[in-house]
């Protein structure tokens, strides 16, 4: 079962993940000379700068060449480097996807692939840099974990984690700042325990990375309307929270999951395909991106015609219950 931290609104008063990343990544290399970050270019959008500057000898400038990215943390991971390989998340997991499979994956090599300006960050570059396929795609590739935190504390927590695990992982970070869920210690995070952000008994909204937050609103929305929707932080795609999704199963109440990716082969259809193969049949619904390219705008602009906002969840929350599709 997950953990269970503070109720609230979540407002927007944290940092953006990349800062917590580039911060803890500078203390850990502090102390640890044997972390060495490879980077395609993207000092400054990896918020990076601040740690070449100080680690000039631990940090690699590929530039835009992806494959060659992958292919040299590999290396590098594979005598005893302990490895961040970042780059636009687009990019990573399309254009070094055979490289992922074959040099980190295959080969287990504990590289942690870090994808910045994940899903729809870029907002108005359009389709060609939205990264809605990552999750799917590493998804089918065998010893990758995935991680999309939601917010300051997940970030920091996961970073350090991944550093000291001997596997590969992949995390996805956006752009905005992150609203701060929880104060819980640390002790309170782990790779495939899901945290509990809001309890309720009508419905629960499991939801990864940065629609946590809209699921967390659009929650306390329906309170307005007597309806306790529960959260669910589901940082880890892979593996997933099998315990927790056992535990919604069991209780039968409906389920929307939400995620800032396609709605193929992301959050929604793990969950799905977990749930349904265990026999349970929860009302459930998959809000994400349909399958078709975007259109164009900001983020919050993609994220609130796709509905994946306070009033878009609310009102699928209230379909799924009012059993109307």
């Amino acid at each position: 079962m997950g953990t269970v931290v503070e109720q609230g609104s979540g407002v927007l008063n944290g940092r953006a993940n990349l800062d917590v990343f580039s911060e803890t990544l500078q203390a850990l290399a502090d102390k640890d000379k044997s972390v060495v970050v490879v980077t395609s270019d993207s000092r400054g959008s990896g918020k990076l700068t601040p740690f070449g500057q100080k680690f000039p000898r631990q940090i690699v400038e590929i530039g835009i060449a992806e494959q060659n990215l992958v292919g040299v943390a590999a290396g590098l991971a594979s005598t005893g480097k302990k490895v961040f390989a970042v780059s636009p998340a687009c990019f990573l997991t399309a254009r070094a996807l055979e490289q992922i499979k074959n040099d980190v994956a295959y080969s287990d090599n504990p590289v942690k692939l870090i994808g910045i300006s994940a899903g729809v960050s870029y907002g108005a570059l359009g389709t060609t840099h939205h990264s809605l396929h990552d999750l799917a795609v590493l998804r089918a590739i065998n010893n990758i974990i995935i991680v999309a935190p939601a917010d300051n504390y997940e970030t920091e927590q996961a970073i350090r984690r991944a550093a000291e695990l001997p596997h590969p992982v992949y995390l996805r970070f956006g752009k905005k700042a992150m609203p701060h869920l929880t104060a819980a210690s640390p002790d309170d995070f782990e790779f495939g325990k899901a945290r509990i952000i809001r309890e309720g008994d009508d419905l629960t909204f499991v939801a990864t990375g940065e629609t946590v937050h809209p699921a967390l609103a659009a929650a306390e929305k329906l309170a307005g309307q007597n309806i306790q929707a529960g959260v669910v932080s589901m940082h880890t795609i892979k593996p997933l929270d099998r315990d927790l999704l056992s535990s919604l199963g069991r209780a039968g109440r409906p389920v929307v999951t939400v995620e800032e990716h396609m709605i193929n082969g992301g959050l929604g259809e793990a969950c799905a395909s977990f749930m349904f193969q265990q026999g349970f049949r929860n009302a459930f619904r998959i809000v994400g991106i349909p399958d078709e390219y975007t259109v164009t705008g900001s983020q919050a602009e993609i994220f609130s015609h796709y509905g994946i906002s306070k009033d878009g969840l609310s009102e699928v929350a209230l379909n799924l219950l009012n059993k109307r599709l």
